[in-house]
């Protein structure tokens, strides 16, 4: 290489913020850093955290340089402004001062990677107003290496400063945390990358559509660093005869958004049941290199876009920041097509459908009978909406169709006859001071006053032997307390003013409250369970079962 060669860097190092007034997207943080500089109120120890890409590195070395700003003279306080004009943050800005002294956690993890830091921390700075030290990715020290820094990071001497950087920061010991300053950083909004990454095409002399900026800031998912390696990558797949344009096309290539595209006609015609197109589709993506497992997961994601946008159809940014507006639409228009319930249906079989090509020895085969089975799925009725007689659905299998819509008509008839037999008739809520002639009026009369332990307590434990006006003998069962005579009499007392003789005694018994409603609902189960129409329902769809029967809700009949 000719030694006139200039090596090129790339444009996340080229374009790196140096000052606080550079970091895009990180407002509260730069607010806080410049209040605490400027009114010397400055931490020992920070703890920044993001997602990668974001600037906690970056925002480290700022920090540094901005503590330790002297500026052309030498004499400067620290500043908040730029500090182009110190030598020393120059040294800084190319990683190499001696008072700045960055570690990689990922690779130095042990106790004796920190017993250096410990033993170095009580010499002061040779140059710097502070002595810095940078950990990156901190989490990934060890048990020890925390423990070790626990002293040193509580009590460090004036001239000292930690700076620490992680995407982990649940990995991180509450320990370490309490001794630090926390900054989260956010992810930057799809505007302020879109609007980055074109000033930097503007500064680069590259001409850039707007869509295919925004296409790569969506790319981006919040991450400037990420970005800005698709825009290098944009900018050298554009260039011809040394001019460059970026299109939308170009990087909807790039990119793999026209798979994309397919992969939501392959969902839209797998949910419709058009199983031929939908594994011509599938065949396309094998052909083309497509990861089995891969596919599906990335069918798994569309039919979370698609429910999200189906449940809240007007919150863009929400429901598919990553979407381009032309996917969007079609989004919406197929979302609009569909059923919170099919969708469900369909995500519940995709993420089966993840670990059965996962475990195939041919995974191409496991995809194939997942869209078999989704577009199997798509033309079955939804039992409910069977059962609830709404006719909605297509029937399956043409007569079969038509005889299961006529159960379905049947069947509500059916439970409802049913459940007006065996349904036990509601007694009127009793009030204090009326006549309570059984069992169920004392538990009424304590629920609505809300002794609510005691009426439980009653209907658990209480084998009632007689009753009457004023007297109840019962015998309790297994597990009752020893004192819920006592305290029915007092409670019975209070809420009537009449006396109560509560006693335990013995003889012939009835079965607690609670034995015999579970006796009922059996009773009732079985009834609905044992009728011709259910039965035909649970021949049609042989793993349905009778999960809740609610009471029949009549209109009162002298309104």
């Amino acid at each position: 290489m000719a030694e006139s060669e200039e090596i090129y860097k790339v444009l996340a190092r080229k374009y790196r913020p140096k000052n606080f007034d550079e970091l895009i997207g990180q407002e509260a943080l730069v607010r806080t850093l410049k209040n605490a500089i400027e009114s010397k109120r400055i931490a020992h120890a920070f703890m920044l955290t993001g997602i990668r890409g974001t600037g906690k590195t970056t925002t480290a070395r700022i920090i540094a340089k901005a503590l330790n700003y002297t500026g052309k003279d030498g004499k400067q306080e620290a500043t908040t402004g730029s500090t182009d004009d110190c030598a020393l943050c120059q040294a800084i800005t190319e990683d190499r001062h001696p008072d700045v002294i960055e570690m990689d956690a990922a690779s130095r993890t042990g106790v004796d990677d920190i017993r250096e830091i410990i033993d170095s921390v009580r010499y002061a700075p040779s140059e710097a107003r502070y002595k810095i030290y940078i950990i990156d990715e901190v989490h990934m020290l060890s048990k020890n290496a925390f423990n070790a820094l626990l002293k040193t990071l509580e009590e460090p001497p004036a001239h000292v400063k930690f700076i620490f950087a992680t995407t982990e920061i649940r990995k991180v010991p509450i320990t370490i945390l309490s001794r630090c300053q926390r900054f989260d950083l956010r992810r930057v909004s799809l505007e302020d990358l879109s609007a980055h990454y074109t000033n930097i095409c503007g500064q680069e002399d590259v001409e850039i559509e707007e869509d295919a900026s925004n296409m790569i800031a969506r790319a981006a998912d919040g991450s400037v660093r990420d970005g800005l390696s698709l825009l290098d990558q944009a900018i050298a797949l554009s260039t011809t005869d040394g001019k460059s344009k970026i299109t939308s096309d170009l990087v909807r290539e790039m990119l793999g958004l026209s798979d994309r595209s397919k992969l939501l006609d392959l969902f839209a015609h797998a949910i419709q049941g058009e199983t031929q197109e939908a594994l011509e589709i599938a065949s396309h993506f094998h052909e083309n290199g497509q990861d089995p497992l891969l596919l599906v997961q990335d069918l798994t994601d569309m039919c979370h876009i698609l429910t999200k946008v189906k449940a809240v159809p007007k919150a863009r940014r929400t429901t598919a920041p990553n979407m381009s507006d032309d996917e969007y639409k079609r989004a919406v228009e197929l979302a609009q097509k569909l059923s919170i319930p099919a969708l469900n249906k369909a995500w519940q079989l995709l993420l089966k459908g993840i670990g059965e090509v996962n475990m195939a020895t041919n995974p191409q085969a496991g995809v194939e009978m997942l869209i078999i089975r989704l577009c199997y799925a798509a033309n079955l009725p939804d039992p409910v909406d069977l059962l609830k007689n709404m006719g909605s659905h297509t029937p399956p299998n043409g007569g079969g169709g038509k005889r299961a819509q006529s159960v379905a008509t049947s069947v509500s008839g059916v439970v409802q006859a049913v459940q007006t037999q065996t349904a036990p008739v509601q007694e009127s809520v009793p009030v204090a001071n009326a006549n309570l002639e059984t069992l169920e009026d004392v538990v009424a009369l304590f629920e609505v006053h809300g002794a609510m332990i005691l009426a439980g307590q009653v209907g658990q434990f209480v084998q009632l032997i007689r009753m009457k006006v004023g007297h109840i003998e019962f015998m309790p069962a297994e597990g009752a307390p020893s004192d819920l005579a006592g305290q029915m009499s007092k409670k019975l007392l209070e809420l009537t003013q009449k006396r109560w003789m509560v006693i335990v005694g013995r003889g012939e018994t009835h079965p607690t409250l609670q034995t015999q409603d579970k006796a009922k609902q059996k009773a009732e189960y079985e009834a609905i369970l044992a009728h011709q129409d259910v039965q035909n329902v649970l021949t049609i769809f042989p793993e349905a079962k009778i999960t809740k029967i609610d009471p029949i809700k009549t209109k009162d009949t002298h309104s």
